[in-house]
């Protein structure tokens, strides 16, 4: 009943009490050792078997114990046998041979501590490594998540049954996937990728398919097995039109570098037949002659147009954009283009819906302005609020809005997408470059350029901010022209 009492509280200590675990194994292994060496005393000494008790007692202790106690508890054992067996020699009358059988077996205790002790060593070490180990794949997949989240490429992992249970923020973008991760049937978002994806497992379709996302964007899907044992498989998502936009921006980069290459190689000769048309025309000629050195120099004026502004796209990503004050810049500007221009006053009119104050370079928005108010002025009528200027509030906070709107015959549907294209014109004498550098400046001040639809005539906005002035990062084909 005593030893039955004390484990049961030895227990209830182990559970309630958790603090100084050395006094509670060192208090539980004396009372193994007391009873156990009281019942041998009984039972007639070491020759009964029962030190095997003590022998399991003190390995059970050494695997848990530490340092020295091992040693303790051995010594403490030893003690506690020969002394009992000593006892019982005088008192019981047990046999003088009996004590070389009970020194044995306290050779057999320290064996035992010590062995169960180097074992209790490496089961720590191991415990210690599996747990270093354990912080160190918890850290990777961590790690890992946070690289799949940021990937541009979208990421699923799907189980057998074709079930998505785990997704990154883009592939749920280009499929329409719930943002938790609480597991989805992939048919029930891309009927066509599961089917191809079951074709996959069962070696009849290829490791890549393309199809339509949810966003109308056409998406590339790769498939590849994993090593995992539910039979997990890996499908990257790939948006195929972003990939040909980066193809077409490293395109044009390599052109507008050629491009240039070119303009600023015949921008001296271009001006030697320049000077030379001056000179013919210095001489007596008659009326066919005066007729081609205006061609001449027409067109020596049109191409030299050209090489500026091809030179000028190589110069527009030096950016300082400043607050300006919208109103009072493009009075300004009008003020400057009129007088250029020698326009009858109301042709080209200032209408001031809202003030504010917008962030561009000086020196961009006013080749912006020139670039679309002279397009418009050339294929308005011409009279009395031709082109008209319009400034104000965009729809969102931060967005301010510069309206440029002529009253020609606008501009057709057919040619509508290519209007931004470099080198496409509509006009006999014009470069086709005008919008298309309007468009990159404005990209490179963080604004942008739109044609609006309208009943009748042209309507283009320049759409910038007025709460800051940070610049976008250039890209690879702006750097580059």
């Amino acid at each position: 009943g005593f030893y039955a009492a004390a484990a049961i509280g030895g227990l209830l200590l182990a559970t309630h009490w958790q603090q100084h675990f050395n006094a509670q194994l060192s208090g539980q292994v004396m009372i193994d050792i007391g009873v156990v060496c009281s019942l041998m005393l009984q039972a007639g000494g070491v020759g009964s078997g029962l030190s095997v008790l003590l022998i399991v007692s003190l390995a059970a202790a050494s695997l848990v114990g530490r340092g020295r106690l091992v040693l303790f508890y051995a010594a403490v054992a030893t003690v506690a046998v020969l002394s009992m067996q000593a006892y019982g020699i005088v008192v019981d009358r047990f046999e003088y041979s009996s004590i070389v059988q009970a020194g044995l077996i306290s050779a057999g205790f320290f064996a035992t501590a010590i062995l169960a002790r180097l074992l209790g060593q490496r089961v720590m070490a191991n415990e210690e490594l599996a747990r270093r180990r354990g912080i160190a794949l918890a850290n990777q997949i961590v790690i890992s998540l946070r690289v799949i989240e940021r990937m541009q490429d979208g990421v699923l992992i799907l189980s057998k049954e074709g079930v998505v249970n785990r997704s990154n923020p883009v592939a749920q973008g280009m499929l329409g996937l719930p943002s938790s991760d609480a597991p989805i049937s992939l048919a029930a978002v891309a009927r066509d990728l599961d089917d191809a994806l079951l074709a996959w497992r069962q070696g009849e379709g290829a490791d890549s398919f393309e199809f339509i996302g949810s966003e109308g964007r056409s998406l590339r899907a790769r498939f590849e097995a994993t090593s995992s044992s539910d039979g997990e498989a890996l499908v990257f998502l790939e948006d195929v039109s972003r990939i040909r936009e980066q193809a077409q921006q490293l395109k044009l980069a390599s052109l507008g570098r050629l491009t240039a290459s070119i303009a600023h190689e015949i921008r001296n000769p271009l001006s030697a037949i320049g000077h030379a048309g001056e000179l013919l025309r210095e001489e007596r000629r008659g009326d066919m002659q005066d007729r081609l050195l205006r061609i001449l120099n027409d067109n020596v004026a049109r191409l030299d147009r050209i090489v500026r502004d091809i030179l000028e796209l190589g110069r527009q990503n030096r950016a300082e954009p400043e607050l300006l004050s919208a109103d009072e810049f493009c009075a300004g500007f009008l003020e400057q283009f009129v007088d250029s221009e020698n326009l009858a006053s109301g042709v080209v009119e200032l209408e001031v819906r809202d003030r504010f104050t917008i962030c561009f370079d000086r020196s961009h928005l006013h080749q912006v302005l020139w670039n679309l108010v002279s397009n418009a002025l050339r294929h308005s009528s011409g009279g009395r609020a031709a082109v008209r200027v319009v400034l104000q509030n965009g729809a969102s906070d931060g967005r301010v809005e510069l309206h440029v709107i002529d009253d020609g015959p606008g501009i057709p549907e057919a040619v509508r997408e290519q209007i931004f294209e470099p080198f496409f014109t509509t006009h006999t004498k014009g470069t086709g470059l005008g919008l298309f550098i309007a468009r990159e400046l404005c990209a490179t001040n963080g604004a942008s350029i739109e044609l609006l639809p309208s009943a009748g005539g042209a309507h283009f906005i320049v759409a910038g901010r007025n709460d800051t002035c940070q610049l976008p990062e250039p890209n690879g084909a702006r750097a580059a022209n």
